[in-house]
């Protein structure tokens, strides 16, 4: 059996400067048993997610062909980029403020996810965001008790934030 070579990441964008991990996993191999999303973070950013708007400045932190066909916008946050075309995020200072920002992660889970599926490990965040990801589920429950299969027109504000969180909610 073959060492795995440790690659460390250097990061500078507009939220982190000289910020360094190291990638511990194969990339997109080795999670947390409790923790099986549905998407890849490349199918996400494809899809449309947070207005796309929210990796415009680092891509190149992430392998290039995550962001291939990824929906981004020029200007500003817009809805529209959306695979559901809805607004489904609050800002990062309501984030903040809840207490949902990591320190090695300023950008929120999205980021956490992307360095996670990437191979970085840190296990005490690594478990509050798995279980933050676990809590969103009930989001896929309600949209299944009160929409018919497929309804994109049904719950579009939830399952754009499921979207977010790697629930593949066009399958509900």
């Amino acid at each position: 059996m073959t060492k795995r070579r440790k690659v460390v990441v250097v990061v500078s964008d507009r939220m982190q400067r000289r910020y360094r991990y190291a990638l511990t996993a194969p990339e997109g191999k080795q999670f947390d048993p409790e923790f099986h999303p549905d998407l890849t973070p490349k199918q996400m950013l494809a899809l449309g997610v947070f207005g796309g708007k929210y990796m415009t400045d680092c891509t190149k932190e992430f392998p290039k062909d995550w962001f291939t066909h990824a929906r981004f916008s020029s200007e500003k946050y817009d809805p529209a980029v959306n695979f559901f075309g809805v607004r489904a995020s609050q800002s990062r200072a309501v984030w903040k403020e809840k207490g949902w920002i990591f320190k090695d992660d300023p950008r929120g889970w999205f980021q956490w996810y992307c360095r996670y599926y990437r191979g970085r490990r840190i296990l005490k965040e690594d478990a509050r965001q798995i279980k933050r990801w676990k809590a969103i589920r009930r989001h896929g429950a309600q949209v299944v008790q009160h929409c018919r299969t497929g309804d994109f027109s049904c719950r579009r504000r939830q399952r754009q934030a499921l979207l977010h969180w790697a629930y593949d909610s066009r399958k509900l």
